[in-house]
């Protein structure tokens, strides 16, 4: 099944560009209502039609993804980075510290993860710019979610601990965080690198989820979570399948990372 691997990262590469290019390709500003078109049905001017608010679907859709194809990369290497970090030195240094990291980790993944961060984005001001309610997101997601990469992390980082090149490391002169940052970490790399593409799909998903409930990126901005969330209302389910275009393209771009990361070999 290569051919389904490489449909699914041309898809990805042709979806990310064309989103990265929305300013050029966009018919009008993912802001812009045409009050005299509310809802409006497919034409030449608004390929998608327009929403309640006369606002261009597709300009909204394409901003939309790219919004969330930027924040869940920058949020899964945020995640891998915390996880290279705290469950690299736990396993490294071991004893006290790797049961004290160990300890926290299954309280984390013990926890409704999603309803975690419901909880705390709903503790923080919901009235904030567009801008700003990204950087909260995208902070919530990378903070919040490092645990089950770190308790990988940390077990490979404990077996490298004790492999043969390391202890002759040691026993040249090499000791303490010298070793660690010289012989350790870089050998984590493998590991690191398959943690955050794991991570990106799941926080396109979170990020919905997020959206769906109003707790995401804040209006005007759009996202594919906020784009859903339009879906729920009575006048988009009786406006046809235009209005289900972002659902389609969210199924799709989640889809794709899966097969990819599927027929890639990951390292375990």
């Amino acid at each position: 099944m290569r051919w389904a691997r490489n449909l699914a990262i041309f898809f990805l590469i042709t979806t990310a560009a064309t989103c990265l290019l929305a300013d050029f390709i966009a018919p009008a500003s993912y802001a812009r209502q045409y009050r005299d078109l509310p809802s409006a049905t497919a034409s030449r001017q608004h390929l998608l039609g327009t929403d309640d608010l006369g606002r261009d679907r597709f300009s909204r859709l394409l901003y939309g993804t790219r919004i969330s194809l930027l924040l869940a990369p920058a949020a899964a290497l945020l995640a891998s980075l915390l996880a290279a970090v705290i469950g690299g030195i736990a396993g490294f240094v071991g004893g006290w510290l790797e049961r004290a990291v160990m300890t926290v980790t299954d309280l984390f993944l013990s926890l409704p993860w999603l309803f975690l961060l419901i909880t705390v984005r709903a503790l923080l001001p919901l009235n904030v710019a567009p801008i700003a309610s990204v950087v909260i997101t995208f902070v919530l997601l990378g903070c919040l979610g490092w645990a089950g990469a770190a308790r990988v992390i940390c077990a490979d980082a404990r077996a490298l601990s004790h492999a043969d090149f390391v202890l002759l490391a040691r026993a040249s002169g090499h000791d303490g965080w010298r070793l660690f940052w010289c012989q350790v970490a870089p050998n984590l790399k493998p590991i690191l690198y398959a943690q955050f593409w794991i991570s990106v799909p799941v926080f396109i998903l979170t990020e919905a989820n997020l959206g769906i409930l109003g707790l995401g990126v804040a209006e005007p901005l759009p996202s594919l979570g906020s784009l859903l969330r339009e879906i729920g209302n009575y006048s988009s389910l009786s406006a046809g399948v235009l209005p289900f275009v972002p659902l389609i393209v969210f199924i799709a771009v989640v889809s794709s990372f899966h097969l990819v990361l599927t027929k890639e070999e990951l390292p375990v």
